[in-house]
Protein backbone atom coordinates (compact mmCIF):
# COMPACT_ATOMS: atom_id res chain seq x y z
CA UNK A 1 0.00 0.00 0.00
CA UNK A 2 2.98 2.01 0.76
CA UNK A 3 4.45 1.77 -2.44
CA UNK A 4 1.24 2.06 -4.49
CA UNK A 5 1.28 5.74 -2.81
CA UNK A 6 4.56 6.66 -3.28
CA UNK A 7 4.08 5.88 -7.07
CA UNK A 8 1.07 7.90 -7.10
CA UNK A 9 2.68 10.38 -5.42
CA UNK A 10 5.79 10.29 -7.84
CA UNK A 11 3.75 9.90 -10.87
CA UNK A 12 1.98 13.39 -9.85
CA UNK A 13 4.70 14.94 -9.02
CA UNK A 14 5.82 14.15 -12.59
CA UNK A 15 2.67 15.93 -13.97
CA UNK A 16 2.87 18.87 -11.64
CA UNK A 17 6.34 18.86 -13.08
CA UNK A 18 5.49 19.10 -16.62
CA UNK A 19 2.69 21.50 -15.96
CA UNK A 20 5.62 23.64 -14.23
CA UNK A 21 7.63 23.35 -17.95
CA UNK A 22 4.57 24.90 -19.74
CA UNK A 23 4.15 27.53 -17.74
CA UNK A 24 7.79 28.41 -17.47
CA UNK A 25 7.92 28.02 -21.40
CA UNK A 26 4.78 30.25 -21.93
CA UNK A 27 6.03 32.97 -19.27
CA UNK A 28 9.56 33.23 -20.83
CA UNK A 29 7.88 33.53 -24.31
CA UNK A 30 5.36 36.15 -23.22
CA UNK A 31 8.48 37.64 -21.25
CA UNK A 32 10.55 38.09 -24.87
CA UNK A 33 7.35 39.07 -26.82
CA UNK A 34 6.99 41.70 -24.22
CA UNK A 35 10.26 42.76 -24.79
CA UNK A 36 11.20 42.67 -27.74
CA UNK A 37 7.58 42.85 -30.04
CA UNK A 38 5.17 45.20 -27.52
CA UNK A 39 8.30 47.04 -26.34
CA UNK A 40 6.58 46.66 -22.95
CA UNK A 41 8.73 44.12 -20.49
CA UNK A 42 6.76 42.24 -17.79
CA UNK A 43 8.02 42.35 -15.21
CA UNK A 44 6.95 39.33 -13.00
CA UNK A 45 8.06 37.15 -16.10
CA UNK A 46 11.28 36.94 -14.88
CA UNK A 47 10.64 36.23 -10.87
CA UNK A 48 7.86 34.03 -12.30
CA UNK A 49 9.94 31.84 -14.29
CA UNK A 50 12.69 31.50 -11.78
CA UNK A 51 9.76 30.72 -8.99
CA UNK A 52 8.73 28.30 -11.45
CA UNK A 53 11.89 26.55 -12.03
CA UNK A 54 12.87 25.59 -8.38
CA UNK A 55 9.52 23.91 -8.36
CA UNK A 56 9.93 21.94 -11.35
CA UNK A 57 13.68 21.16 -10.08
CA UNK A 58 13.11 20.42 -7.05
CA UNK A 59 9.87 17.75 -7.88
CA UNK A 60 12.36 16.27 -10.58
CA UNK A 61 14.97 15.28 -7.97
CA UNK A 62 12.65 13.98 -5.58
CA UNK A 63 11.45 11.74 -8.21
CA UNK A 64 14.93 10.87 -9.14
CA UNK A 65 15.45 10.07 -5.84
CA UNK A 66 12.80 7.43 -5.58
CA UNK A 67 13.73 6.10 -9.06
CA UNK A 68 17.39 5.47 -8.51
CA UNK A 69 18.07 7.94 -10.61
CA UNK A 70 20.87 10.12 -8.29
CA UNK A 71 24.34 8.83 -7.98
CA UNK A 72 24.68 6.26 -5.05
CA UNK A 73 28.03 4.89 -5.25
CA UNK A 74 26.45 2.01 -7.61
CA UNK A 75 29.45 1.41 -9.40
CA UNK A 76 30.86 0.23 -6.33
CA UNK A 77 28.33 -2.02 -5.55
CA UNK A 78 28.69 -4.09 -8.27
CA UNK A 79 32.03 -5.35 -7.18
CA UNK A 80 31.24 -6.28 -3.60
CA UNK A 81 29.09 -9.75 -2.29
CA UNK A 82 25.68 -9.34 -1.96
CA UNK A 83 25.44 -9.15 1.81
CA UNK A 84 27.79 -6.07 2.30
CA UNK A 85 26.13 -4.99 -0.88
CA UNK A 86 22.14 -4.98 0.64
CA UNK A 87 23.85 -3.38 4.16
CA UNK A 88 25.82 -0.09 1.54
CA UNK A 89 22.59 0.31 -0.53
CA UNK A 90 20.13 0.21 2.95
CA UNK A 91 23.29 2.87 4.16
CA UNK A 92 22.83 5.07 1.18
CA UNK A 93 19.06 5.38 1.27
CA UNK A 94 19.21 5.62 5.15
CA UNK A 95 21.59 9.04 4.03
CA UNK A 96 19.54 9.86 1.90
CA UNK A 97 16.61 9.67 3.96
CA UNK A 98 18.67 11.83 6.35
CA UNK A 99 19.32 14.66 4.17
CA UNK A 100 15.62 14.71 3.18
CA UNK A 101 14.93 15.30 6.72
CA UNK A 102 17.53 17.96 6.86
CA UNK A 103 16.39 19.93 3.61
CA UNK A 104 12.55 19.62 4.40
CA UNK A 105 13.44 21.27 8.32
CA UNK A 106 16.04 23.74 7.16
CA UNK A 107 14.11 24.83 4.34
CA UNK A 108 10.57 25.31 6.31
CA UNK A 109 12.61 27.20 9.21
CA UNK A 110 14.07 29.33 5.87
CA UNK A 111 10.48 29.88 4.75
CA UNK A 112 9.13 30.80 7.95
CA UNK A 113 11.58 33.11 8.90
CA UNK A 114 10.90 34.98 5.62
CA UNK A 115 7.59 34.93 5.33
CA UNK A 116 6.55 38.40 5.70
CA UNK A 117 8.51 39.67 3.04
CA UNK A 118 7.34 39.65 -0.51
CA UNK A 119 8.74 39.47 -3.93
CA UNK A 120 8.32 42.67 -5.29
CA UNK A 121 7.61 41.71 -8.53
CA UNK A 122 4.65 38.86 -7.90
CA UNK A 123 3.70 40.23 -4.72
CA UNK A 124 3.99 36.58 -3.18
CA UNK A 125 5.71 36.05 -0.16
CA UNK A 126 9.48 35.08 -0.36
CA UNK A 127 8.89 31.82 1.51
CA UNK A 128 7.32 30.97 -1.85
CA UNK A 129 11.50 29.91 -2.85
CA UNK A 130 11.91 27.77 0.14
CA UNK A 131 8.90 25.99 0.07
CA UNK A 132 9.91 23.54 -3.05
CA UNK A 133 13.29 22.23 -1.45
CA UNK A 134 11.22 22.45 1.57
CA UNK A 135 8.62 19.91 -0.24
CA UNK A 136 11.36 17.72 -2.03
CA UNK A 137 13.02 17.11 1.37
CA UNK A 138 9.53 15.82 2.75
CA UNK A 139 9.55 13.58 -0.76
CA UNK A 140 12.64 12.47 -0.45
CA UNK A 141 12.34 10.97 2.59
CA UNK A 142 9.13 9.32 2.03
CA UNK A 143 10.93 8.09 -1.05
CA UNK A 144 14.17 6.72 1.12
CA UNK A 145 11.77 5.25 3.35
CA UNK A 146 10.04 3.26 0.38
CA UNK A 147 13.48 2.13 -1.23
CA UNK A 148 14.57 0.96 2.47
CA UNK A 149 11.16 -1.24 2.95
CA UNK A 150 11.96 -2.82 -0.54
CA UNK A 151 15.50 -3.68 0.08
CA UNK A 152 14.31 -5.27 3.44
CA UNK A 153 11.53 -7.24 1.63
CA UNK A 154 14.49 -8.41 -1.28
CA UNK A 155 12.41 -6.29 -3.60
CA UNK A 156 12.58 -3.67 -6.09
CA UNK A 157 10.66 -0.21 -6.68
CA UNK A 158 9.17 0.14 -9.78
CA UNK A 159 10.14 3.63 -11.67
CA UNK A 160 7.50 5.94 -11.66
CA UNK A 161 7.09 6.41 -15.62
CA UNK A 162 6.72 3.06 -15.76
Amino acid sequence: MYTRFCAALARLCLKVGVGGLVLLIAAVLYQVIGRYVLNDTPTWAESGAVLLVLYVTMLGMAVGVRDAGHIGLESLLVLVPDAVRLKMELLIHVLVLGFGVVMAYNCAVLAQSVWDYKIPTLGLSEAFKYVPPAMAGVLIALFSIEHIIALIRGEEVEPSWH
